[in-house]
């Protein structure tokens, strides 16, 4: 009954949705979200290519279009209508764009700069999120990358201590398995972003490919599978070939068949398939836990063998145009780099030149500043000097006025003596003797009077001479204050603009067709004639990678042992006990795939067999 009332429900939504002219899709990249309004009668296809050209996409090959269904995930088929599909059915139907195959190598087959990007953030979350398990040493150095990435070159004013506090960098795996504060591992982090300084964005984000791309389950997607035994076995599916490893170990494959060692791929109901390229070797089976599995085991192995033989082809003209592109363009920005550079340098010697004239200038000032300072306490005691002999010059006046008035009073004096003579001989006698004493006495009262104003006239002069050389104290302050001159303006340098890239034309759907699906019989052929002559190139590419990365393995060694005293050995998870023991018997992810493809096919699907 619950079954026929679901089934109705579900044919009353898809009536609604036929009905309608228009649906609402929201596509969730890695870095934001949009959305669509589509036509019922858009297929995936028209979809994917709307949304890579809004992103401005062109190598659309490693892209898909993911949701989720039940307990697992499924890509958007390009070749059927959206509405057809298992996809949710509630409105906006939510999509997340991601990468659905990994390259080889990141640095050769990355071409635009924004597939790198959408790369580098798909990475950086899987490593955080820890669905691909990254050594300690190695998550520090790729922290340190994705910090260059975003805030450019160290800068010591600028990045101080405490500025990635609110960043997420590492595991927090990492964060547990150490004796470490937050700043410890900033410091950490912070010294080795110092040492990138010089890469811009798209380097910084490549070298954390580059690093990423090495790790041992990076790109691989996992699935439960049982061989003919019963074993529980898990499959790994990456842009190498098919690898089969433990359930409780992600890291160490027990045994791999790579893309040119197989010739066909089916299944039935439960069971797949492999039929290798020597007809010779037995075929080997599996079963899977559903029939919807199947389906996107099937749809990775597709696509990453298509992949494979792809880049052992000579590019297509359209990714030759790209790459020549890419390259001028890359060339371009270097050229525009440099002259950044240039004109960085140019400001900074002109700031130099600019702080030397101001500091010229200051000293200069204080210069001034200390000889008018030095005229103004010259002036100071010069107008004290000329007040002193102003005060002096007064008494003297005074005192020589008392003295002609002493004097004036001794001349009255004189003539009432003389008055007084002329009434008697006798008084006369004593008045002449004293009119000759007051006589003798006026005589000095008038030079002492004469020396008085002579005094009071030398003064005078010296005030007129202190008054002088205080005018001439001022005129010379003047003098040194209109000296002083302000800075000289500092040429600007006008920052340059880094015209952005014309968005280019898609290119066209290079993603393999998708096979229909029966639960009858599935399978499909790889028809390619030349998959004999690629069997040796795989190891001849990865050797050359591993000279390249020795430099690399010395920083990472460099880092791991400057951190490994500070390890609680009791929190290490199983995965780094594995990786631990790998990398003291020397094995790497590439040292090991060719060492597990050293043996024939046929013992290789002997041993899976036998698991």
């Amino acid at each position: 009954m619950a079954s026929a009332i679901a089934a109705k429900l579900m044919a009353l939504s898809t009536l609604r949705r036929k009905q309608a002219k228009n649906f609402t899709v929201r596509i969730c990249t890695m870095e934001s979200d949009l959305e669509f309004s589509c036509e019922v009668k858009w297929k995936g296809k028209d979809l994917f290519d709307l949304v890579c050209r809004t992103l401005g996409l062109r190598e659309t090959w490693f892209f898909g279009l993911q949701y989720e269904i039940k307990d697992t995930v499924a890509w958007l088929k390009m070749d059927k209508k959206v509405l057809d599909q298992e996809v949710p059915k509630e409105e906006p139907i939510i999509l997340h764009f991601l990468a659905k195959f990994y390259p080889e190598d990141a640095e050769e087959e990355l071409v635009q700069d924004a597939t790198q990007h959408l790369f580098f953030l798909q990475v950086k979350n899987k490593i955080l999120e820890e669905e691909i398990h990254c050594p300690p040493e190695a998550s520090v150095l790729l922290a340190s990358y994705a910090v260059h990435a975003k805030y450019g070159d160290y800068d010591a004013k600028l990045h101080k201590p405490g500025f990635l506090s609110q960043e997420e960098l590492l595991p927090k795996r990492v964060f547990n398995l150490y004796q470490m504060t937050a700043e410890m591992w900033e410091e950490r982090i912070t010294a080795c972003y110092a040492e990138h300084r010089g890469r811009t964005r798209d380097e910084a984000e490549m070298e954390y490919l580059k690093i990423a791309q090495d790790l041992d389950m990076y790109g691989v997607n996992y699935f439960f599978i049982r061989n003919k035994k019963g074993t529980d076995l898990l499959l790994g599916v990456d842009a190498l070939g098919l690898h089969i490893y433990e359930p409780h170990n992600r890291l160490t494959p027990k045994c791999s068949f790579p893309w040119n060692e197989i010739r066909n791929i089916s299944y039935s109901e439960k069971e797949f398939a492999i039929k290798p390229l020597y007809k010779k070797t037995n075929v080997f089976k599996f079963n899977s836990s559903r029939l919807r599995v199947n389906k996107l085991i099937l749809q990775l192995c597709i696509g990453n063998h298509d992949l494979f033989v792809r880049r052992r082809r000579v590019d297509c003209l359209e990714v030759q145009q790209m790459k020549a592109q890419a390259k001028e363009e890359r060339a371009r920005k270097q050229l525009e780099r440099q002259r950044l550079e240039r004109e960085k340098q140019r400001e900074k010697h002109l700031r130099e030149e600019a702080e030397r004239a101001r500091d010229d200038l200051e000293r200069r000032l204080r210069q001034l500043k200390e000889e008018a300072d030095m005229a103004n306490e010259a002036l100071m005691r010069s107008e004290q000097t000329a007040d002193l002999l102003a005060e002096k010059a007064q008494i003297a006046e005074e005192e020589a006025q008392l003295l002609a008035q002493k004097a004036a009073e001794a001349g009255l004096e004189t003539q009432r003596i003389k008055v007084r003579a002329l009434r008697g001989q006798e008084e006369r006698r004593a008045m002449e003797q004293k009119m000759l004493e007051a006589e003798m006495l006026a005589l000095k009262m008038a030079e002492e009077s004469e020396r008085r104003a002579k005094e009071a006239e030398q003064l005078k002069q010296d005030l007129q001479e202190a008054r002088e050389s205080e005018r001439r104290a001022k005129n010379k302050l003047l003098e040194i204050t209109s000296q002083a001159v302000g800075p000289p303006p500092v040429a600007g340098v006008r920052p340059a603009v880094l015209s952005a890239p014309q968005p280019q034309p898609p290119l066209a759907d290079l993603m393999p067709q998708d096979l229909s699906f029966s639960r009858e019989n599935l399978s499909f052929d790889f028809k390619d004639t030349d998959m004999k002559r690629l069997s040796m190139e795989i190891e001849k590419e990865k050797v050359e990678y591993m000279e390249k990365s020795k430099h690399l393995q010395e920083q990472l060694n460099e880092l791991k042992t400057e951190i490994e005293s500070l390890k609680l050995k009791e929190r290490e998870t199983p995965l780094d006990i594995l990786h631990n023991q790998n990398t003291e018997q020397g094995t790497s992810k590439h040292s090991n795939f060719k060492k597990l493809t050293l043996q024939s096919t046929k013992s290789r699907v002997a041993f899976f067999e036998e698991l």
